[in-house]
């Protein structure tokens, strides 16, 4: 049975919504997730996340293995318990994570070997052990073990990269396949298509993992370096390419209007450290760009945070009082400025679901970009 269902396909674009389908419930598309790294949004509680609101998260499995570690999450029955989160999780393989330990992890055509980041102890992850690493997790949706190098890397490294990519997919899938789900709900897994802006490269990874006739396929290898514009090609060409009745995956991405203009393209699914990131650093996301709340004309601006359009928190206060908390250092400041931007991020993916339906998205997203870009 096709866990995924289009429900509306544009006319003018390949901006489409429907309906991913999972045992831990059902999630419209198209969605972006908060990013709960290690099985936590930071300064948001499950509850919070649940109000955003947010059927879905992501976390790492990197960062899960390293600390608490499996046997900890095995004893909790899984991340969804451990965290009290009744929704949806995906899990990123860690490949990334690992790929950036420069100086401290060899690639091999049977896996990495790594340093912990915290101890120095080695490790190593194989396609295998990532997919059983997963499945202690317990995510609903777990990401292939890839190798993602810069944006600015060489081409003979791109070539590399997808060579390895596309072997340890194989091996992951075959594993997968062999083995069961721990704690009785489906898990759904999913290739990563590499290649750098090499359009070729690209359609090489593409065509070789859509042979594993897996579920759905993620995008990865962009917002990794390159020009905003070199990403969007990409993802225009791998529309193109891609199985039009499965749920894509955009990887990392990004700001606003990432989304909007990927979502064009014909992308499902995405997740980014920014809102959460950019809140941390007094930066806030808003349909005229972003704001960066430290700056002193903000002091005694007692306008609130935002109209109440989008975050009823953000309507709560002023500016100048998250101004004064970012400056005196108070915690709350991090929270409220997490949730505006949160909130902003799932107001935009339910504006185009809503337009995509309507049959007013094209317009409404040259409006938005033009507002947003200017």
């Amino acid at each position: 049975m096709s866990i995924f269902k289009i429900n509306k396909q544009s006319k003018k674009s390949s901006a489409r919504t429907g309906v991913l389908k999972t045992n831990h419930g059902d999630i419209k598309t198209p969605f972006f997730m908060p990013i709960a790294t290690y099985g936590a949004v930071k300064t948001q509680s499950s509850e919070d996340i649940q109000k955003l609101p947010s059927k879905i998260l992501l976390s790492n499995t990197y960062h899960l293995y390293i600390r608490p570690g499996t046997e900890i999450l095995t004893k909790a029955g899984g991340l969804h318990k451990f965290m009290n989160w009744n929704g949806l999780i995906l899990t990123d393989s860690g490949g990334y994570q690992v790929y950036s330990l420069k100086g401290m992890r060899k690639i091999s055509d049977d896996g990495v070997i790594f340093q912990s980041h915290l101890d120095g102890s080695k490790h190593k992850f194989t396609p295998e052990k990532v997919v059983d690493i997963q499945r202690v997790i317990g995510s609903d949706i777990m990401m292939m073990l890839d190798v993602c190098p810069s944006g600015n890397a060489s081409k003979k490294e791109w070539v590399d990269a997808l060579e390895l990519t596309t072997k340890w997919a194989s091996r992951a899938k075959n594993h997968f396949d062999k083995t069961n789900n721990l704690y009785g709900h489906n898990q759904i897994i999913s290739p990563i298509v590499q290649g750098g802006t090499d359009l070729e490269l690209r359609k090489k990874s593409a065509d070789e993992l859509m042979k594993l006739n897996c579920d759905m396929h993620a995008i990865g290898g962009l917002a990794v370096g390159e020009p905003k514009e070199e990403m969007i090609k990409v993802v225009k060409f791998l529309d193109g390419i891609l199985p039009i009745e499965k749920p894509r995956y955009l990887m990392g991405v990004g700001t606003p209007s990432d989304l909007v203009e990927s979502v064009m393209n014909g992308v499902d699914m995405f997740d980014c450290v920014l809102p959460t990131r950019n809140a941390r650093n007094s930066q806030l996301f808003n349909f005229d760009g972003k704001i960066n709340i430290r700056n002193s004309k903000y002091s005694d601006d007692m306008s609130p945070i935002s109209n109440g359009e989008f975050c009823n928190m953000s309507k709560q206060y002023t500016k100048a009082y998250l101004h004064h908390l970012f400056k005196t250092n108070e915690i709350l400041g991090l929270r409220i400025a997490t949730e505006h931007n949160l909130k902003f991020y799932m107001h935009i993916m339910n504006e185009m679901r809503n337009k995509i339906n309507n049959d007013t998205f094209e317009s409404w997203a040259e409006s938005f970009l033009a507002r947003y870009n200017k």
